[in-house]
């Protein structure tokens, strides 16, 4: 089978959907109308679908002969950004975009799905399609698996625009690719003294200020680029001569691998508690766990870099360095085995800026790439 040709041939189908999604954008957990545009597409496929939240939908589509069952996850919320890309097709909804792509990630899902229905005849299996609410905010991945969206799949898969490789190409990467994530508020409580007489106090925000320093050098003594540190706001006092009784801060941890989130984590802990100690405060501590990071699997990487670079018209390229955003697919990828790859759109903007607007001719190397995983692993002619 061509994918490339496969993709080109419901193009129009294709453009004139991502267009009335990124038309009208919805933030996370709001996905109404764009849920039920999925759900109405996967049906007219005569793909069975499921509501597994509110707003999160599940399609099955059954191949002809038993086999393995693999799954494809699309993320479908937008950011609240006011989009400045003044094309014909711009956001209709005033401080919502769809700046980080999720209109080509839902689109050319539907486009795989299309040609993987009419081609089920080839299927020995079944193939799973996610379409996933609020990536952008708390996650809606960990909640789709709660609702059993996992159940009996063996391989799970994935993808991203990516404005820094070019059009037409796909980027994979084995193992560590996306960093956990932990956010963390830290409130810091002291005895509050007259600005001339600092012995009869506790300085919190002293104190406060030397966990944020020394909190930013732990990543130093872990392996180079693979731990990050933020803390991005700082609270303490109310007057200028009075010693402050309380200090917060908070901030963000991110990274990758399991075994650098825990010297991570650890690290933390026991830095709070020293200086603490040192500075006869208390620390309370709030620590959440957001976003498993993305570590792929051997595996299905190499199926994912075989099988894209067999089809006519896809280049592959390796990504070299692990990225320290985070993405909560890791969450899917930890409940069986899976790989998550980048697709090139080249463009000049970054994402989550309000200027980003990735090619329409990306959706067909999408569609084109899923398609080619999804034959790979359950195709005739490869079982």
């Amino acid at each position: 089978m061509d994918y490339i040709k496969e993709a080109e041939k419901i193009y129009d189908e294709l453009t004139g959907i991502r267009h009335q999604i990124h038309e009208n954008p919805e933030l996370g957990n709001r996905e109404f109308k764009t849920s039920a545009l999925v759900e109405d597409y996967l049906n007219s496929l005569d793909i069975e679908t499921r509501r597994l939240t509110e707003t999160a939908v599940m399609g099955i589509l059954h191949g002809k002969k038993p086999g393995r069952t693999i799954a494809f996850r699309a993320d479908m919320d937008a950011l609240p950004v006011t989009e400045k890309t003044g094309c014909l097709f711009a956001s209709k909804v005033p401080g919502r975009m769809h700046a980080c792509g999720h209109d080509v990630h839902t689109t050319s899902l539907l486009g795989a799905a299309k040609i993987l229905s009419t081609h089920k005849d080839k299927l020995c299996g079944n193939v799973k399609f996610y379409f996933q609410p609020d990536e952008e905010g708390d996650g809606g991945a960990k909640r789709m698996i709660e609702a059993g969206c996992m159940e009996g799949v063996s391989a799970v898969y994935g993808a991203h625009v990516d404005p820094t490789l070019p059009l037409g190409t796909v980027g994979v990467r084995f193992g560590k690719f996306y960093a956990a994530s932990n956010m963390f508020n830290v409130t810091v409580q002291g005895k509050s003294a007259h600005g001339a007489e600092p012995e009869k106090g506790i300085d919190a925000l002293l104190a406060a200020a030397k966990m944020v320093v020394a909190l930013k050098a732990i990543p130093n003594d872990l392996p180079k680029g693979e731990a990050v540190l933020s803390v991005g706001t700082f609270n303490s006092g109310f007057v200028r001569n009075i010693i402050s009784d309380q200090a917060e801060f908070k901030g963000i941890i991110r990274t990758l691998g399991e075994d650098v989130k825990e010297k991570m984590l650890t690290a933390f802990g026991e830095t709070l508690n020293r200086i603490s100690i040192e500075s006869g405060t208390t620390v309370d501590v709030e620590l959440f766990s957001t976003h498993n990071g993305i570590v792929n699997t051997d595996r299905e990487t190499a199926l994912v870099k075989a099988a894209i670079s067999k089809a006519s018209g896809i280049k592959v390229m390796d990504i070299e360095k692990p990225l320290m955003t985070s993405e909560d697919f890791g969450f899917f990828v930890d409940a069986s085995s899976g790989s998550f790859y980048h697709i090139g759109v080249g463009s000049p903007s970054s994402l989550h800026s309000s200027d980003f607007l990735p090619d329409d001719r990306a959706l067909i190397f999408a569609t084109a790439a899923h398609t080619a995983v999804a034959m790979s692993e359950l195709g005739i002619e490869n079982n």
